[in-house]
């Protein structure tokens, strides 16, 4: 039986949460093909929590320029500067011209990547875009860890975050947190714009509804959230006030993926945090105004996913052209309370 050959694997990693999360899947299969590569991720410094919590990902490199910047000089010295690190393959998951530019300055020997924006002259196993044979973003990632001649398995693996217990420890006691009652997580914000935003009283309705019946809600968010959580709580019953928790924008993104561990469901907008919690195995609702599931849904086993069927939808608009915003007023909270509930019930 012929020695199997260990590969040195640079992969230059997406920009975006949910994309980052999803990327996961690509990790596993390079080494379920070959358990002794490394695997290192070059991406923005902000992904680090996420890449810290998959076992598949042997280091990290922090991509320094920043996102949508050129900076050619940079970016080819710091391809230089990796080429004493031997890497024997990179695999580029963007799909701009800029993100294969490392690679080819590192002189790795084998550059891997879909086709687009001339990659042609920088990857040297460039492939066609096989879209209707992986319509899934995630199909399109994993594919990219089996030679062009074959086809991804047909199953898989999702990704499965890892949290550590002193790391989860530590983050209920900063924030003071309990976990003895079922606790709710509603993830209300959405930075694509207004168009993937369920309105806030609409939150407040199932976040009410919930606190009733004796469940706490946790609600996550980056600082760029505060106008929406504002107006959530502003709705919240007085009486339960007590139990919801306010996290939007106090969290780092690792202390938000080590509390997101403890909760029992998840609702959330089209948004990185609605992958996050698919990763981390957690029942989610996901709803959708005006994007689809089809290209990107939570790839967790319990998922219910909402949304309408009016002509006008999916549009991938920021702000609705017509103003009304029926893809989402029309997903009225007794939907998302009836979803939350089946979870619990089905326990």
């Amino acid at each position: 039986m012929a020695e199997q050959i260990t590969q040195n694997i640079l992969v230059i990693g997406p920009s975006w949460v949910g994309d980052m999360v999803m990327s996961q899947s690509l990790y596993k299969c390079l080494k379920e093909n070959n358990p002794d590569c490394q695997i290192t991720v070059m991406a923005p410094h902000w992904t680090r929590p996420l890449l810290d919590r998959m076992p598949e990902v042997d280091a990290s490199i922090d991509m320094e320029i920043g996102h949508g910047e050129l900076r050619l000089a940079a970016r080819r010295k710091l391809g230089k500067s990796l080429r004493t690190a031997l890497f024997t393959q990179a695999i580029v998951l963007p799909l701009s011209f800029k993100s294969a530019l490392v690679p080819y300055h590192a002189n790795i020997q084998v550059r891997t990547g879909w086709r687009g924006e001339w990659r042609n002259l920088l990857l040297n196993d460039c492939r066609p875009p096989q879209n209707e044979q992986f319509p899934l973003m995630v199909q399109r990632f994993a594919a990219l860890a089996y030679p062009e001649i074959s086809s991804p398995p047909q199953q898989i693996p999702h990704p499965k975050l890892v949290t550590s217990q002193a790391n989860v420890d530590a983050s209920i006691s900063k924030f003071s947190l309990v976990t003895s009652d079922k606790i709710l997580a509603i993830c209300p914000g959405a930075e694509f714009g207004e168009a993937k935003q369920w309105p806030s009283e609409y939150y407040a309705e199932l976040s009410n509804s919930m606190l009733q019946q004796g469940w706490q809600v946790w609600i996550f968010g980056s600082a760029n959230d505060e106008l929406i959580t504002e107006s959530i709580l502003a709705d919240i019953d007085d009486r339960h006030r007590g139990h919801c928790h306010n996290l939007a924008g106090r969290t780092s993104l690792a202390e938000a993926i080590d509390l997101m561990s403890l909760v029992d469901v998840v609702v959330s907008n089209d948004s990185g945090l609605m992958h996050v919690a698919s990763a981390l195995e957690k029942p989610v609702v996901g709803i959708y105004g005006s994007t689809s599931p089809d290209f990107t849904p939570p790839l967790a086993e319990k998922v219910k996913l909402l949304a309408t069927d009016i002509e006008c939808r999916p549009c991938f608009k920021r702000k609705c052209p017509y103003g009304h915003l029926r893809c989402l007023t029309e997903l009225k909270p007794a939907l998302a309370i009836e979803s939350v509930e089946s979870f619990s019930a089905s326990e």
